[in-house]
């Protein structure tokens, strides 16, 4: 009987004091799963009262970012003058495009208590041919996503179809993006029509048709095999895939291209100052890392 895992990969995890992001894409072993080419996964973790994460303005170009949340709130801004809290189970898509500036910060009603964090950031490499498109953003609502239920599964679809439903997050290319909460005992099918696809258990334990699962790896499932997702405790996974890219993408700190000039160029542009800045929030910047922690050259 063949092996339903292709690859495991193992989270590189960064220290951030309050909280931990464990960061599994991209890495040596792999670059991309379908369009997705980084994959954070933070918390739980609680900071301490009157602190707050302030993820300071920063630029991004040929990708669109996915914020996911599980517990906690964001406020989300961007040069295109977009002003959206995050909360738990809706979806923040932002499309970087030719280029857009965001910051991340915890909203200041949760500052008091000490605001919780815990869930995922994503990033897609946009597709050929549409990696310089206008710029946008889209806030998905969690009561307008998706649920499939079934004995003790409860899957929230975030993008493109699964188990006969869609969601209506826009897709740039060929896109799988699921939320899986699972009771113990349940199981829960992984169809094969995607080109790839990966899971991630977040919460309890798991097996994949039968191998057990550690928890927080990125598991990238062998191509073409329906594998069957069983809980062996009460769990939470994420799958996440979709079609599988032709063309290789390059990664430099937060800009993704299949261009390593354009990357360059975008280096030298928000060195400049010629990116767009926030309405309501341009005193400060991200400057780039002599050494980012994010580097891939396929």
């Amino acid at each position: 009987m063949s092996s339903p895992i292709e690859t495991i990969i193992t989270p590189v995890t960064h220290d951030l004091g309050a909280f931990k992001v464990r960061r599994s894409l991209p890495a040596k072993a792999r670059t991309m799963v379908g369009p997705f080419i980084f994959v954070d996964q933070f918390g739980p973790a609680r900071l301490a009262p009157g602190e707050g994460m302030d993820v300071r303005p920063h630029p991004h170009i040929n990708l669109a970012t996915v914020t996911y949340l599980f517990d906690g709130a964001i406020d989300h801004r961007d040069s295109l003058g977009t002003f959206q809290r995050i909360d738990p189970g809706a979806i923040n898509l932002m499309t970087a495009g030719h280029g857009i500036v965001h910051s991340e910060r915890s909203p200041g009603d949760t500052r008091a208590a000490g605001p919780g964090f815990y869930g995922m950031q994503t990033w897609l490499a946009l597709p050929d041919g549409k990696e310089e498109i206008d710029p946008a953003f889209e806030h998905v609502a969690a009561g307008t996503l998706p649920v499939v239920e079934g004995e003790g599964v409860r899957a929230t679809v975030l993008m493109g179809e699964l188990w006969g439903v869609t969601a209506p997050t826009t897709c740039h290319s060929p896109t799988i993006y699921a939320d899986l909460v699972l009771a113990e005992g349940a199981s829960v099918a992984i169809d094969a029509e995607a080109d790839e696809r990966a899971v991630l258990v977040t919460e309890g334990a798991a097996t994949l048709d039968g191998q057990p699962l550690s928890q927080f790896d990125l598991v990238i499932l062998a191509p073409g095999h329906r594998a069957l997702l069983k809980a062996t405790s009460p769990a939470r996974a994420m799958l996440l895939g979709g079609g599988a890219f032709a063309t290789p993408r390059h990664v430099f700190w937060n800009f993704v291209s299949s261009s390593r000039d354009r990357i360059n160029q975008a280096k030298e542009d928000w060195r400049g100052g010629k990116f767009p800045t926030i309405p309501g929030d341009d005193k400060e910047y991200i400057p780039i890392p002599e050494v980012p922690k994010t580097v891939s050259y396929p």
